[in-house]
């Protein structure tokens, strides 16, 4: 971190911002080999597009960049050339910041872009485009690493492999936490070897990032009806993976963050998983060493956007493990007028609560500050 890291104010911090990846990023970053087969952009009748492999359908990007538009004018199909600069150039993302009142933001790829390349199976084409993708954002992090947080992609081809990605990219400025979007040996399925990659996360303190949900699925064009209204679906079942797996008894220092999940469901997930550990543990012999709830209580944080039956129920979760986020540039995002939403939707909160929920959780557990 810089000296201008210490001693900042923060008020606001985003624990979940994005980037909108610009069109050389990987062709620029890749071996020369690999360069006909990397993501690139496209131009189309309707608009710009990923064109990426293993994927079916051109991936559009004007919803992940619409934030500020008027509704009518928010759609899925733009020109690149079109969109605000402060998805791929940071010294425009400061200014956007400031228009908004935001200190600092935590940076996430693209989701969509970052699945493809989770879910490529050859083992060099994913090594190389998750390094193309650490290097570009721990570039863009460091222009202001008081105020931007990287996240490192943490590759899935083997464990040796993510350890010595965690040892290439972490100590630049800028970077602080990683994000998995499949187990580091290579499935969805917790395995023996990935305490390796745990046990180094807990010792240097990174907070690990799980995206909305793990995936070895390729993506698609939005079908669903309603897309995004069900994020929280995969959370429940990584919680109960995670912890009837041992890793927080093995490693009492890892904290996982959920981006996008949201968090008003949490109680009732604590509640049913307890019910059920307390009448089956008695025969099954579990072999935890606290129930259920309290590795949910101590461990992991939850992201959200707009959640008001959440914070009206905060007590159930605990303020310390809520963390505000704008999405920014992407189209939950109330850009440039995050601060009205926050006035309106934490009314009634306590003060101490507030600033842990907007910026202290943040701070805590990303190192702003520090």
């Amino acid at each position: 971190m810089t000296d201008q890291t210490k001693g900042r104010r923060y008020r606001v911090i985003s624990g979940d911002s994005h980037v909108n990846e610009p069109p050389d990023l990987w062709v620029d970053r890749v071996p020369a080999a690999l360069k006909d087969r990397a993501p690139r952009i496209e131009h189309f009748d309707e608009g710009d597009a990923w064109v990426i492999e293993g994927v079916k359908d051109p991936i559009n990007f004007g919803m992940n960049a619409c934030a500020g538009l008027a509704p009518e004018d928010m759609k899925g199909w733009a020109r690149f050339d079109e969109i605000r600069r402060g998805g791929w150039d940071p010294a425009a993302r400061l200014e956007e910041m400031d228009r908004d009142g935001v200190d600092a933001e935590v940076m996430y790829p693209t989701p969509r872009l970052s699945n493809a390349i989770v879910a490529n199976t050859d083992a060099e084409y994913h090594l190389a485009m998750i390094r193309a993708y650490n290097d570009w954002i721990s570039e863009y992090v460091g222009y202001a690493p008081e105020r931007f947080g990287g996240l490192a992609i943490i590759p899935n081809r083997g464990v040796e492999e993510a350890l010595a990605e965690i040892d290439r990219v972490m100590d630049r400025p800028g970077m602080r936490g990683v994000m998995m979007g499949c187990w580091p040996h290579g499935t969805l399925q917790i395995q023996p070897e990935d305490d390796k990659v745990f046990g180094v996360l807990a010792e240097r303190r990174l907070p690990l990032s799980i995206h909305v949900t793990m995936t070895q699925s390729f993506p698609a064009a939005h079908k669903a009806k309603l897309p995004g209204y069900g994020r929280f679906f995969d959370a429940p079942n990584r919680m109960i993976e995670m912890i009837f797996a041992g890793v927080f008894d093995r490693f009492p220092d890892l904290d996982v963050m959920f981006a996008e999940t949201d968090f008003g469901w949490v109680p009732y997930v604590k509640e049913q998983i307890d019910n059920n550990y307390f009448r089956l543990d008695p025969v099954s012999d579990f072999g935890l060493e606290m129930p259920p709830s309290e590795y949910i209580s101590r461990h992991f944080h939850f992201g959200y956007m707009t959640d008001t039956f959440g914070l009206r129920d905060l007590d159930y979760v605990g303020a310390e493990r809520v963390l505000w986020s704008n999405d920014y540039p992407h189209i939950s995002a109330d850009w440039p007028n995050s601060w009205r939403v926050i006035q309106s939707s934490m009314a009634g909160i306590a003060p101490a609560d507030r600033q842990l929920v907007l910026a202290g959780n943040s701070q805590r557990l990303y190192g702003f500050g520090s």
